[in-house]
């Protein structure tokens, strides 16, 4: 059996270079590990805006209440 992994792809468009079979592969996945990433921030980020805005106001209530 031969291994046709070092084999290149043909290019996405006209005048690039074929791809070898690997790197295209792991420009896809750290593209989708940063979007994976940035939607995780912007859950994170959310969550502890809602937690900040929770805690302001139930110390608004504390001292309405004194």
């Amino acid at each position: 059996m031969t291994d046709n992994g070092d084999i290149p792809q043909t290019s996405d468009g006209p005048g690039n270079k074929p791809v070898p079979k690997g790197q295209a592969r792991e420009r896809g996945a750290a593209s989708g590990r940063e979007d994976r990433l940035k939607a995780a921030l912007k859950a994170n980020m959310a969550r502890r805006k809602a937690q900040a805005r929770a805690r302001a106001a139930a110390a608004e209530n504390d001292t309405k209440k004194e």
